[in-house]
């Protein structure tokens, strides 16, 4: 044996050493969005764990609340081919300005508000700037991240970096509802007028430090919204299937998490503090099992991690539904968090199925299609809320997931190392 062998380096220095060069090589734009989506998740998740309960001690019905979110939805879903079209033309930088300017608004809407009908142009204004911020910011993620590292650079953004202002954001929160009152309109409001000075600050950064970069392709012909558009969808049959799985993949959206805070204080007597820790929970999932899932993803297939992540959240589901005590809650939180991982898997795929001088149109369809299923379904969940049983919405949904998203993910070809080529068929792939 020979007297020179280095020591081994220990799995932590590896994984420090692996985290560094990742970061290394990642463009700018694509730190500028992890910085800005953190502090993002930061006043949502504020605000998240009491915003149903909120809209409901102003005056509304299950069904009244499924109209907020709905019509919201609807509005935000049909801006959605428009949005990522002027992002193919001018570029993310102008439209994420514009988007974070709405949610500005809503939380200054919601913040002010003394009825619940108030709260529906409130609403607008968040689903207008999510959907529209997020449309930039996946334009960015998925044009500045490649292949290899793609799954793991949106996981970073959506849930590592994310999750630990996210957990953050449920314990300051409880100590703002508490120290205000308790759960009511009077111990609540303060979260939204928190929420708004944080998101004037996302404002800044991203005006002062995103750059201009555009993804237009070179000599391209005069704008045609709607020829631009088509062109998109005639990369092949997988992109049509893909329009049905990205959707549902988004119904919790509308369908699930409105629902579920005020399902755990209403039906099962959460206080303000179990409803915070189900909110860190689940952002502490998010921080422990997104790297690690991530790389999984970047190296043996994005749909092989996205069979472990969907039927957790199924599970998050039933045991919400179950519960027996707020240890249980507790743990339907923690588990909620997979929604969380899979949908920046499910957003990998997405990104990788079509050229990156299309992908803000193709973002914009999706997320048309994603919206106004999601406003569709959220009416229909008041419904069940009021006419059938808050339990049932959960079902519904697990039942959609299994039985129509699943066999069709199953059936479209894996995107990691290239076995779906944009702008084709694929149908060799099958």
């Amino acid at each position: 044996m020979s007297d020179h062998t280095e020591p081994s380096a220990g799995p932590l220095p590896a994984f420090l050493g692996n985290g560094l060069s990742f970061l290394k090589r990642q463009h700018r734009d694509w730190k500028i969005t992890v910085l800005r989506t953190s502090l993002d998740k930061l006043a949502y998740q504020m605000v998240f764990p009491y915003l149903s309960i909120y809209i409901v001690a102003l005056g509304a019905t299950g069904t009244q609340l499924g109209i907020v979110n709905g019509i919201g939805m609807v509005i935000a879903g049909l801006c959605g081919p428009f949005t990522g079209w002027f992002i193919d033309r001018i570029g993310p930088k102008k439209i994420y300005l514009i988007g974070i300017g709405f949610l500005a608004v809503s939380y200054l809407t919601y913040g002010l508000a003394q009825s619940w009908e108030v709260t529906i142009i409130a609403m607008i204004g968040y689903w207008l700037g999510y959907s529209t911020s997020i449309h930039s910011c996946s334009t960015i993620c998925g044009n500045c991240l490649v292949n290899r590292d793609r799954a793991t650079g949106m996981l970073i953004c959506e849930t590592v970096a994310a999750g630990l202002l996210g957990m953050a954001g449920p314990m300051l929160a409880t100590w703002l509802v508490t120290l205000y009152g308790g759960v009511n309109t009077a111990g609540i409001r303060p979260l939204f007028f928190s929420g708004l000075l944080i998101t004037i600050g996302t404002f800044v950064i991203v005006l002062t430090q995103l750059s201009e970069q555009k993804w237009v392709t070179a000599g391209s012909q005069r704008p045609d919204l709607l020829k631009d558009i088509s062109l998109v969808l005639k990369g092949g049959r997988h992109l049509k299937k893909w329009l049905v799985i990205g959707a549902i993949s988004q119904l919790p959206l509308g369908l699930v998490f409105p629902f579920t805070q005020v399902f755990a204080y209403q039906i099962k007597g959460a206080n303000e503090l179990v409803l915070g820790a189900m909110v860190t929970g689940s952002a502490l999932a998010s921080i422990l099992f997104a790297i690690p899932l991530g790389r999984l993803a970047d190296r043996i297939g994005r749909k092989s991690v996205l069979y472990i992540a969907i039927p957790l959240f199924w599970i998050s589901n039933l045991i919400l539904i179950w519960a027996t005590s707020t240890a249980f809650l507790v743990i339907a939180g923690i588990l909620q968090g997979f929604y969380f991982i899979g949908a920046p898997v499910v957003a990998a795929i997405e990104r990788e199925l079509v050229p990156p001088e299309q992908m803000g149109r193709w973002v914009g369809i999706n997320r048309f299609f994603k919206m106004v299923l999601s406003a569709i379904m959220a009416l229909s969940a008041g419904v069940i809320w009021d006419r059938i049983g808050p339990q049932y919405i959960f079902i519904l949904f697990v039942g959609i997931d299994l039985l129509i998203r699943l066999p069709l993910l199953i059936s479209i070809p894996e995107t990691l190392h290239g076995h779906f080529k944009p702008g084709a068929e694929g149908d060799s792939s099958d």
